[in-house]
């Protein structure tokens, strides 16, 4: 049964794609398809991975770099553009990690460190990726715009910033729509997790304020030095 429903769930995204013309529906086919193979192979691994921390710390690594790879592929950079958008993620991941796990909030153990640093990877990584994309957008249709900035007198990464903040800026929404919403529209995975491994629930919804403002503080970092890094030219398509 549980077989049936997740097919189903699958030919609903994709159908719900191709007949609203919103991109091919092959793409939700491929995504599920990547999440089963991915988790699968994972569930195998994270066993021994948590028995060592130099094995916690490559696969933390690992996370970051397909995050990084992942994001500069939605982007649309090239190769060489790489390592500025891991710039952008580790900026975001790096304060928060320290912050956590140096004061003691969360403990330096691979069954805690894991969990945390893919959910703060994978937060700074869908905002660089939406900050970014949507900052190129902006100062390729707003090209004019750009140009009459320089005309007036404006240095080139000061008339960027004029034209992209804003929009870039727009990548935080659903990071303060949860935080703003949670406990009343959704109880997140965090919440619901540490509650099933049987923890009053005061210390879940202590677990899931922890992830939310982390997320979010990693989230505003990586979207302020994103937009810095696209008006600076760092990060440009071609």
């Amino acid at each position: 049964m549980l077989a049936v429903v997740l097919v189903a769930l699958v030919a609903i995204g994709a159908l719900a794609m191709g007949l609203g013309r919103l991109g091919p529906g092959w793409a939700v086919v491929t995504a599920a398809g990547r999440a089963v193979a991915q988790l699968a192979v994972v569930s195998l691994l994270i066993t021994a991975v948590l028995r060592s921390g130099w094995w916690t710390g490559l696969f933390v690594l690992l996370m970051f770099t397909i995050a990084a790879v992942t994001s500069a592929r939605r982007i649309g950079v090239p190769v060489r553009r790489l390592p500025w958008i891991a710039v952008a993620l580790a900026s975001g991941l790096v304060p928060v990690l320290a912050l956590v796990l140096g004061l003691g909030v969360v403990p330096v153990q691979p069954i805690a460190v894991v969990p945390i640093a893919g959910i703060v990877i994978g937060g700074a990584m869908t905002a660089t990726s939406q900050a970014a994309r949507r900052a190129l957008d902006e100062l390729s249709s707003r090209h004019g715009e750009y140009e009459a900035a320089l005309a007036l007198g404006f240095l080139r990464r000061a008339a960027a910033l004029e034209i992209c903040r804003p929009s870039a800026g727009q990548a935080l929404i659903p990071a303060l729509d949860q935080t703003r919403t949670v406990g009343l529209v959704t109880l997140p995975g965090a919440y619901v997790g540490v509650l099933l491994g049987g923890a009053s629930p005061v210390q879940a919804g202590v677990t899931q304020v922890l992830v939310l403002l982390g997320l979010l503080a990693a989230e505003s970092v990586a979207v302020l030095v994103t937009v810095q890094l696209v008006a600076a030219g760092s990060i440009e398509r071609g």
